[in-house]
């Protein structure tokens, strides 16, 4: 059977059980169970309010955020469901950076908590740069079970991209 790519990090035991809900066309039913309904967040301006509200929430002493933005760009090809980027310009003699965080367009018509845990996971890119044990708590405290959600969520992504059924 092909390579799970989405869950290579994982367990077999784990991908085990993803074969074994795709080869019973059980997958999709599983992701419905848990993750009902299409969030309302679907333009940039509201993206920015989200992230934001987010971002005060629980990182009032983080970097500001400059712009946020949904990229029909970003995709799976490039192995990135979300970007966060310091773009440096001179102004006048001052070195000025502009923090933007890109979100995956195809994230438009996900469930809600997994839109929560792409902007979570960019916006703890704010404090720790890298993905070690201290970001991963940071991830945890922004959206407890954020562990359960991200793998879920590349389930989602692994469903996403099996031929589909007649």
């Amino acid at each position: 059977m092909a390579p799970l790519k989405y869950l290579q990090g994982y367990p077999e035991s784990l991908q085990a059980q993803i074969r074994r809900l795709i080869d019973e066309q059980r997958l999709g039913d599983y992701l419905a169970q848990r993750y009902t309904g299409r969030h309302d967040v679907q333009s940039d301006k509201a993206l920015y309010a989200y992230t934001m509200a987010l971002k005060q929430e629980h990182l009032k002493s983080a970097p500001g955020i400059d712009k946020v933005l949904f990229d029909n760009r970003l995709d799976l090809t490039h192995r990135a469901l979300g970007l966060h980027t310091a773009i440096s310009r001179v102004q006048g003699g001052r070195l000025k950076a502009k923090k933007e965080i890109r979100v995956a367009a195809l994230f438009k018509d996900a469930a809600p908590q997994f839109l929560r845990m792409i902007v979570v996971h960019e916006l703890a890119h704010l404090k720790e740069a890298d993905h070690n044990k201290a970001f991963y708590n940071l991830c945890e405290y922004m959206l407890p079970g954020y562990h359960q959600v991200e793998f879920d969520l590349r389930v989602y992504l692994t469903w996403r991209e099996l031929p589909k059924q007649p």
